[in-house]
Parts: structure tokens; C-alpha cells; sequence
């Protein structure tokens, strides 16, 4: 996913945590080598104890400050007390506030969740997924969202996702916890990213996210009672399919090419 002028890269995600679980191997990769990184996450106020640790988190990855679209986790109301649940935002609001980072950060490349929600199906992955859907193409049309700074048009969209032959070793985990798995077809997989060199940087991150890994189920509590070689076997590989934005040229005497 990199290139010799290092893209700059805008992870999107609806929990903090995810974008370390997901992409912090690939956010570390990008931040080594001179890239932009930054990240937005759609759930949890500023106020709340967990924002401290996804700061913590993104300074390890070397991804800047949080960025905060200010909702609320669709399991956990204090997440912004007296906010609106992410899955309850009005969808033109919620597009609108992730155009405003997009167009402020004009990242190269923007990474989020896939369609599936990852492998328990939150609601609220599913959610932040349509909302970058959407934000990823407003972001570059100037009559959309026009008080949102100038457009600016993403060069390529990644889902972080786990295809159905790689989830091996976590899929076993995460049903030890009674949670669901999902994955998709290994043809859905577009790019894989071996980030062992980044290995460390992530689990580093992981840990940071620290009331999670204190917790039995939540992922990074799974991960932290695990052997280190079998965690490392599981968290040094991302997988991603790309979802490209904006118009493709194509013959204009045809519908479909």
C-alpha cells in the first residue's frame, strides 16, 4: 500500500482501539516513512476515559492527535453522555462532520471498515463504513458540503477486512469469547500487508487502548492473554480490499464496460 512518496493516509474507524487493531501496522509503515497519517474516530466524546488512551495509541503509531466525530457507541450511551448513538446520526450530518476531516487532512489514501462490520458485525463498524463510503466521494465535489473547506478527492479508498483463510488462529479466539465471526471470500482480499516490522509499534498501540486489554473480551484482552509467538502470528498480517472513489473513465457509448 505505500509507494516511493510515501501517500499520506486517513484511517476512519468507530471505536477507539480499532484503528490499532485494524491498521496500526500499516499506520506505523506509513508514519516510518514520512508520510501524513491521522485518524478519525466516530464514537466516544473527548471527555470520556478512553480518549486519553487513543491519544496514547496514535502517538505510538505516529498518527497525531484524535480526531473525534463526538458519538456515541451504539452498546455504551456514557460513550457521549447525552450525545446520539452513532447508528442514530442523521446520515447527512454524520457524512458532513467526516468530509470536514477528510478536506482538513486531504489524505492520498483513506482506510476504514469494511461492509461486514469486521468479524463480530458491530453496528457501529457498519455504520462508520457507509458514512466513509459516502464522505470519501462529497469530499471532492465543491457543491456538496460546501462549508466543510475546500474539496479534495481521496486517490483510493481500503476496507480493512479478514478473509476467510486468515482468520485461523482469531477465529477460534474470538468464539472462545462467544462472539460471531464473519469473513470474507480470500477473492475479496485485494491487498495483504505483512507488518512485522511494524509488529511491535502496533502491539504497543493495542496496549495503550488499556481499559480494553484489562477487559476478557473486548479483542485486545483476548490478544493479551495469548503466548506472544501465537499474538504475533495473528496481528502481523492486515488485509484490506480496495474500494476506488471517484468517477472511472469508460466508453461513453456503453453502460456497462
Amino acid at each position: 500500500m505505500t509507494r516511493l512518496s510515501a501517500p499520506s493516509l486517513l484511517g476512519v474507524f468507530a471505536h477507539p482501539d480499532d484503528e490499532s487493531l485494524l491498521a496500526g501496522g500499516v499506520l506505523a509503515q506509513h508514519a516510518a516513512a514520512g508520510a501524513r497519517t491521522a485518524v478519525v474516530t466516530a464514537t466516544w466524546a473527548a471527555d470520556t476515559h478512553r480518549i486519553p488512551e487513543l491519544a496514547d495509541a496514535l502517538h505510538v503509531l505516529g498518527a497525531g492527535a484524535p480526531r473525534l466525530l463526538g458519538y456515541a457507541d451504539a452498546r455504551i450511551p456514557a460513550s457521549a453522555p447525552g450525545g446520539v448513538r452513532l447508528v442514530d446520526a442523521p446520515l447527512d450530518e454524520a457524512v458532513g462532520r467526516l468530509v470536514a476531516h477528510i478536506r482538513e487532512v486531504r489524505p492520498d489514501i483513506v482506510v476504514g471498515h469494511d461492509a461486514l462490520g469486521q468479524l463480530t458485525g458491530h453496528p457501529d463498524h457498519r455504520r462508520a463504513h457507509q458514512i466513509t463510503l459516502l464522505a470519501v466521494e462529497a469530499a471532492g465535489l465543491p457543491h456538496l458540503y460546501p462549508d466543510a473547506g475546500e474539496p479534495w478527492q481521496p486517490a483510493a479508498l481500503y476496507a480493512a477486512t479478514h478473509s476467510e483463510s486468515g482468520v485461523d488462529l482469531l477465529g477460534p479466539l474470538l468464539q472462545s469469547a462467544e462472539k460471531t465471526v464473519l469473513a470474507v471470500p480470500d477473492a475479496y482480499v485485494t491487498t495483504t500487508v505483512d507488518v512485522s516490522p511494524w509488529a511491535a509499534l502496533k502491539w504497543e498501540a493495542i496496549c495503550a487502548h488499556q481499559s480494553e486489554v484489562a477487559r476478557e473480551r473486548p479483542l485486545p484482552g483476548l490478544l493479551a492473554r495469548l503466548p506472544e509467538a501465537e499474538r504475533n502470528e495473528i496481528i502481523r498480517t492486515e488485509s484490506f480490499t480496495r474500494l476506488s472513489p471517484g468517477p472511472t473513465p469508460g466508453d461513453p457509448r456503453r453502460l456497462i464496460a
